[in-house]
């Protein structure tokens, strides 16, 4: 109520010129009849009328000529700004501010350009983000191209020196490189659509995880890593999301794992709660350190193992956290330096309304 009627205290305040040059008025109409009145017993002479409507117009004129004077150079500041605005701050170019209308309307003005600055930032942000990612893309699909070019050029060179399986296992290895580094890019891409592209359903998490385990059995094998499923779980998800997920896990278990001398173990772990079933993928590789922990979900950040490691782009913790989040997943990470890392994404019961809140 008080708030109603400070509203009304500030639209008279606003309009006091106004009704001053009304109140002006009504007591030269009022001092007018009574001298009338008076002079002439009751009688009122149409002249006296043709006076008032007279002086009446004049002090209206009056109020008009103060108010537009008043308010003149804030319009012409508001025409020049419509007119002349080149640059986002012109919008904040008004100075001769006279009522609290105009007042008002100026805060609204200035924080819908703050908003607006704050929303070109944050997509100004992303195009940088993704500029920087599709560099570091290319720059790291290079490779796998380079390698297939020198491994071509070696078996024209010399056919013996090179067995033709062995020439189709490397070639076969940098193409899968390709496909990775592919498909990242593309669901990178569908991010920015995620609710189209999606399609929720109670699936199977242990089927999921042996079906992304299969796709990289000959880097397992080729680097002594033992892959082992544990448990069973079903959670509420998209399937290819979560395949995508897994696959950006398990890459970076082998990626931080195969460069350990002897047999290492990686496992997928499925635990079934009352309201959450999960998934864990545990290493045993390099490990990352405890102040890289805390800068693992940013964008491009590849810590100490990241600059020992050629291949690390720093996007795969990164897109997976974008993903959880999107589905109503949790995601944990446990480490320890030269001991190995653990990742669980949790499938909460309810987390996928989230999409819709």
């Amino acid at each position: 109520m008080k708030k109603e009627w400070m509203t009304l205290r500030v639209f008279l305040n606003d309009r006091i010129s106004y009704l001053a040059a009304m109140l002006l008025m009504i007591v030269i109409f009022v001092v007018m009849m009574l001298l009338e009145l008076n002079l002439y017993k009751g009688y009122v002479h149409p002249n006296t009328i043709i006076y008032y409507v007279l002086l009446a117009l004049l002090c209206m004129i009056g109020w008009l000529v103060f108010d537009y004077v008043r308010q003149r150079d804030f319009y012409k500041e508001l025409l020049a700004a419509v007119e002349n605005m080149s640059e986002l701050r012109d919008t904040l170019s008004l100075h001769t501010i006279v009522t609290s209308e105009q007042k008002l309307f100026f805060r609204l003005l200035q924080k819908m350009h703050t908003a607006y600055l704050n929303e070109l930032g944050k997509y100004r942000r992303q195009q940088e983000r993704h500029n920087h990612f599709v560099l570091q893309w290319v720059h790291h699909m290079k490779t796998p191209v380079s390698v297939i070019d020198l491994l071509t050029q070696e078996d024209k060179v010399d056919k013996r020196t090179v067995h033709p399986a062995e020439l189709t296992g490397s070639i076969r290895e940098e193409n899968e490189r390709l496909a990775r580094g592919l498909e990242m890019m593309l669901y990178t891409a569908r991010l920015d659509k995620f609710e189209i592209d999606l399609h929720i359903r109670r699936v199977a998490l242990h089927e999921v995880a042996r079906s992304a385990i299969n796709s990289f059995k000959k880097m397992c094998i080729r680097h002594a890593i033992f892959p082992k499923i544990v448990g069973e779980a079903y959670g509420e998800t998209d399937e290819k999301w979560m395949t995508f997920m897994l696959n950006q896990l398990l890459s970076n278990a082998i990626k931080y794992s195969k460069h350990k001398p002897g047999t290492k173990q990686l496992i997928v772990t499925l635990r079934k709660d009352k309201d959450k079933d999960s998934i864990t993928v545990s290493d045993q590789g390099v490990g990352i350190a405890a102040h890289d922990l805390r800068r693992i979900y940013d964008p491009f950040f590849t810590g100490d193992n990241g600059r020992t490691e050629g291949e690390s782009t720093g996007m795969g913790l990164y897109l997976t956290k974008q993903v959880c989040d999107k589905l109503g997943h949790e995601l944990i990470v446990q480490s320890v330096v030269g001991e190995g890392t653990s990742v669980t994404i949790v499938c909460q019961s309810g987390g996928i309304h989230k999409l819709t809140s």
